[in-house]
């Protein structure tokens, strides 16, 4: 399914609408360039899961974990020179675990968890649309047509 997006909010409410449907051991896989809007994802699941404050990306940390009304693992594996340094640092003990696991630049650690949502975000026609393909991997339990009604949020 194809969705877009018209501004950082629109994106956040979306991100929000996919997150109250995610549990522990779900991954959230985003996809998509520099800039596509993988993080504002990121924190708009985030919030969904009453996770408040600032979130910076883990961009040199690689993990950042949260305590929420669910555990939220935040990665950023963009730095990784190769698939291995993910292993070897043990970073797959919090993916499909106690906890939700959102993942950008998954593609660097060669991930493809069984219990997946990809989400592929790409730039729109305007500055701050985006368009977001999301393919559900073996999320038990998500409910798309729950998923279409995020616009009404508003």
């Amino acid at each position: 399914m194809t969705y877009q997006t018209r501004s950082e909010a629109d994106t956040m409410r979306f991100a929000a609408a996919l997150g109250r449907q995610l549990d522990a051991g779900d991954v959230l896989l985003l996809e998509g360039d520099l800039g596509a809007g993988k993080s504002v994802v990121a924190r708009g699941v985030a919030r969904a899961l009453g996770i408040a404050g600032a979130m910076p990306s883990p961009t040199f940390t690689l993990l950042i974990p949260y305590e929420g009304e669910k555990k939220l693992y935040h990665f950023d594996l963009y730095r990784l020179a190769d698939p291995d340094e993910f292993w070897a640092a043990g970073l797959d003990e919090f993916v499909s675990g106690d906890g939700i696991a959102v993942i950008e630049w998954p593609q660097m650690a060669q991930l493809s968890p069984e219990r997946s949502i990809v989400l592929r975000i790409a730039r729109g026609e305007g500055d701050d649309d985006r368009v977001i393909e999301l393919e559900n991997c073996g999320v038990p339990g998500f409910d798309e047509g729950a998923l279409a009604e995020w616009r009404r949020e508003d």
